[in-house]
């Protein structure tokens, strides 16, 4: 280990996390060239591919930094967006089957669900480009882009470096939720715990919000693939040895570094242009569903965050600011108040983090703060966290009906999938709640409110 190993996490948490091989591959993330601080991991870290899945690392390209495509992930840009509206939970009450049958029928979902978009070959090279300001410029919510993660774009982004095989994946799936624990949720704030915050981020008690995760679907999941084969042979080039294959880097310095970064660079932008395609199918059937126009349901956008992505950042270590590149896999960006890279409107509260829970129970919308600044690379956690196996869930459901079980706890849920349901069942996670305790006990975010889910869309 070039670096210590930080976990933060409370006894309770830290019994769970024991259960895996997390806490080895923490140890293994801190053997990476060109690490600095140390290998982190958020409370709901679990068992990933290489580096765990709420792990943050950060390289140094002045010092042999690596970028490690295991270190971001195979969906490139998972990550969350939070749509606001004038309704209140009574106004949706009597039509909410109505409400979610129509967007369940606008949302392409399930394994290899076809997208909303189908794109030529031209409109994926300036979608890789361009992200969310490609899809705005086609349906409208140019406004929204300053309330996206980096404007809804990163710099760099060239389909020239995804292979074919990646770019014929994208060009048939944008707009569309996939699978696994993709949704698309229907929620109420229920409880506010910063009244001015929330009041900032246009956010209400008994307000209808709906929140869509998903990410870069095939495209990134193939960019991934490809660069992880590129990245072996790069390290047996430079000499380079890690205690799990799965950790695959290259040099940042070098040809195959400058290509996964300008593939996942375009699998991001992709990502950010499908949750805008996505929430765009949503309002609509909002609208045909309840008869409303844009007006009366005052759709909008409160923010969208990625917590899969490796992004260029300036951080101060040992006393020194230094470019660094800070890989999140499973974590969330935690900017604090006045950073100059979040919207004019936001700045004064600190950047808006979105924390989804299970479908059961609830999510949380933080704000990032000072000492995530300075204690993890402006990073906290970015969800519940699994505690069992997609099959052990299938396993443990049998014999019950969790939409059953749902609608006694007030969620309606459609799913494309046939063990959809039971892969994403509430007891597949940890409690959100817990996570979210832990964070803001160790000051890396704050909360704001507390949503409530009523309905869901499940790939």
């Amino acid at each position: 280990m070039r670096v210590p190993g930080l976990v933060i996490a409370d006894d309770t948490l830290m019994a769970g996390i024991r259960r895996d091989a997390s806490l080895e591959q923490v140890a293994n993330g801190a053997c990476l060239p060109g690490i600095v601080g140390a290998s982190l991991a958020m409370p709901d870290i679990h068992q990933g591919y290489g580096l765990p899945v709420g792990g943050v690392v950060a390289t140094d390209p002045a010092a042999g930094g690596v970028v490690s495509p295991g270190g971001v992930g195979y969906d490139i840009n998972c990550g969350v967006r939070l749509m606001r509206t004038r309704l209140v939970a009574a106004d949706l009450a009597p039509r909410l089957a109505t409400v979610l049958d129509a967007v369940h029928a606008a949302v392409p979902a399930g394994v290899g669900a076809r997208g909303r978009v189908k794109l030529s070959g031209v409109d994926l090279e300036r979608v890789a480009a361009r992200g969310a300001a490609w899809a705005a410029d086609r349906g409208g919510g140019a406004g929204d882009l300053a309330r996206i993660e980096s404007h809804g774009r990163i710099d760099g982004g060239d389909a020239a470096a995804l292979s074919e095989h990646a770019r014929e994946r994208g060009r048939g799936q944008l707009g569309s939720l996939g699978s696994g624990n993709h949704f698309l949720e229907v929620q109420v704030v229920d409880e506010v715990y910063d009244a001015a915050a929330a009041g900032a981020l246009g956010l209400v008690s008994g307000q209808v919000t709906v929140m869509i995760h998903t990410g870069s679907r095939g495209l990134g999941h193939q960019a991934c693939t490809d660069a992880l084969r590129r990245c072996e042979a790069a390290m047996r080039r430079h000499g380079i040895t890690l205690p799990d294959r799965q950790l695959a880097c290259a040099p940042l310095d070098s040809p195959e570094a400058a290509e996964y970064l300008a593939a996942m660079r375009a699998a991001a932008n992709f990502a950010f242009a499908n949750r805008h395609v996505l929430a765009q199918a949503a309002e609509e059937a909002f609208q045909r569903a309840l008869g409303m126009g844009p007006a009366d349901l005052g759709w909008s956008l409160v923010y969208d965050v990625a917590h899969n992505i490796a992004k260029e950042e300036t951080h101060t270590v040992d006393g020194q600011r230094r470019r660094l590149l800070v890989h999140r896999k499973g974590a969330t960006r935690a900017f604090p108040p006045g950073h100059p890279e979040l919207p004019a409107d936001y700045r004064a509260l600190g950047q808006p983090v979105l924390i989804p829970g299970d479908m059961g129970r609830y999510s949380f919308v933080l704000l990032g703060t000072e000492a995530a600044m300075t204690e993890t690379f402006g990073s906290t956690c970015h969800g519940a966290g699994r505690v069992m196996s997609r099959t052990a869930a299938v396993k443990a459901a049998r014999g019950r009906n969790i939409a059953d079980e749902l609608s006694e706890r007030g969620v309606l849920a459609r799913a494309a999938g046939r063990h959809a349901l039971e892969e994403e069942m509430p007891e597949a996670y940890k409690d959100v709640q817990d996570v979210v305790k832990v964070v803001e006990g160790f000051g890396i975010s704050r909360r704001v409110a507390r949503l409530r889910p009523i309905g869901v869309v499940k790939g």
